[in-house]
């Protein structure tokens, strides 16, 4: 593991020595066996270390039981190892963690310089805006200096009025760091929850956090062979190759240039822990090869000539909730409303755009995925989308969220207890899944998460479907979706 992360200082500490009588022949032979299975792995610069902890030998003082070992020992080589490659030689780069303003007469940008040496007069770049400006003064609290290096806290005033935020990068104004938003990454899963591409996280690097999806994952590494294995998620403790995509462009560089700018972090959306741990490989090329293009009409102008303000109704529930007939009463009343609609059922979708897929959990996120994208290209063209689907994760629902602009997206939580829903069981599917013939079946064996504050909240147990599609109205109404124009 640690040498697919960049490690190239290896501590090989062989403890219990004492289990052996302190042998020098047992020590060489197993520095031997680490060795040899280590060449597979590069260049690393492996100090081994005989000692045993029990009684402190050779840990932070030199043993009289091991003679024939005249290094140093374990703390001591901790203490003086140099682990940093020349920093002070690269260009300049400064993670932007604070924007300093304590008054109108003083605009500074603060962080740690990760690489390199600046001083007042240097040209510098803002990325990801590529800004130039000019290093007036490096202030800390001690007072101005002349210059500043790797691992020092400062403040950057700069000559020109400039647009930085926190998470942005000041370089060398001739040494530019690659921006992108789509990545090749090593990723180390930290999480009992199993990551599957397509489900949304947030990135950290540095001082900047984004939005990120992993958009494939091409293979796991086996850390004992290092054999790479086909797979569809990464499960605790397991690395992979994957590639990422993130909801803003950052600058970076590879972990073996900067390891500042190289690593990152996953997050959880919900949860906030961290999920994962990783390092930049390259930038994808299509990611520099394909840009926005300005349309002409937009979805504003689509919305003003159907009179309507376009948005996605999501109904959520289990399998049998009535989601579906209640989405159909609902789409049936907007039509008697002339308002221009589409409805996207769950059922329906597999039967084509999603039929390659199956009820994995890895698939349910492909699946909620694909369904939002369509739903986002729906209500750009204006229409009230309604999505009847289980999309049992919280997490695919925010995800859906996110990619609509505020106020847009409308949760209904179609609520019928399991037994109901199972006393209904109009597909049969239930009683099959009980009988284990169904497996990852939603409610049985395979989690439900309800949401945990929708914009609706049904409880079909209380009223007809009519009356709640008239719920449902009603809050359309409320929020001018479907109001007078």
């Amino acid at each position: 593991i640690v040498s697919l992360f960049g490690i190239r200082d290896v501590v090989l500490a062989v403890n219990k020595m004492d289990l052996v009588d302190y042998s020098e022949d047992v020590f060489n032979s197993i520095v031997a066996d680490y060795r040899a299975f280590a060449e597979a792995l590069g260049p690393l610069d492996i100090k081994a270390i005989p000692m045993s902890a029990l009684n402190g030998e050779n840990v932070t003082r030199p043993s009289a039981l091991i003679p024939w070992y005249k290094g140093p020992t374990l703390l001591a080589h901790l203490e003086t190892v140099q682990v940093h490659r020349d920093l002070a030689a690269q260009p300049l780069t400064l993670p932007v963690q604070w924007v300093n303003r304590p008054n109108l007469d003083f605009r500074g940008f603060a962080g740690t310089i990760a690489t390199g040496v600046v001083k007042p007069g240097d040209r510098v770049r803002v990325l990801p805006s590529s800004r130039e400006s000019t290093v007036t003064r490096i202030v800390t609290m001690d007072g101005d200096l002349p210059s500043a290096g790797p691992a020092q806290a400062i403040t950057l005033v700069l000559a020109d009025e400039i647009d930085i935020s926190r998470g942005d990068v000041i370089v060398a104004a001739d040494a530019p760091l690659q921006v992108t938003d789509q990545l090749g990454v090593h990723l180390l899963w930290m999480s009992d929850q199993a990551m599957f591409p397509g489900r949304q996280y947030y990135l950290k690097c540095g001082t900047r956090t984004v939005p990120c999806t992993v958009t494939d994952l091409k293979h796991t590494i086996n850390v004992n062979t290092m054999e790479t294995q086909a797979a569809k998620s990464l499960t605790l403790n397991e690395v992979g190759v994957a590639n990422l995509s993130l909801g803003a462009r950052i600058p970076f560089e590879p972990f073996g240039v900067n390891p500042e700018l190289g690593s990152f972090i996953l997050i959880d959306r919900q949860s906030n822990a961290t999920v994962g741990a990783g390092l930049f490989d390259f930038a994808l090329r299509r990611a520099d090869n394909i840009v926005w293009q300005a349309l002409a009409v937009d979805k504003a102008a689509r919305a003003e000539l159907k009179h309507q303000q376009p948005c996605v109704v999501w109904l959520t529930g289990l399998s049998g909730s009535g989601k579906s007939t209640i989405a159909n009463l609902l789409e049936a009343r907007l039509l008697d409303l002339s308002r221009h609609t589409y409805l996207l059922d769950g059922d329906n979708v597999r039967h084509g755009l999603n039929r390659d897929l199956g009820f994995t959990e890895a698939d349910r996120v492909e699946n909620i995925r694909r369904v939002g994208e369509t739903a986002r290209l729906m209500v750009d063209a204006g229409l009230i989308t309604l999505v009847s689907f289980i999309s049992p994760f919280r997490s695919e629902r925010q995800m859906v969220r996110d990619l609509l602009a505020p106020g847009e997206f409308i949760e209904v939580f179609v609520d019928t207890p399991i037994e109901v829903c199972e006393a209904r069981d109009p597909k049969g599917l239930y009683k099959r899944a009980r009988a284990g013939e169904i497996s990852n079946f939603t409610g049985i064996s395979s989690e439900y998460q309800p949401p945990l504050n929708p914009d609706l909240h049904i409880r079909t147990t209380e009223c007809t479907p009519e009356q709640a599609v008239d719920q449902i109205l009603s809050l359309l109404r409320e929020r001018g979706t479907i109001g007078a124009w």
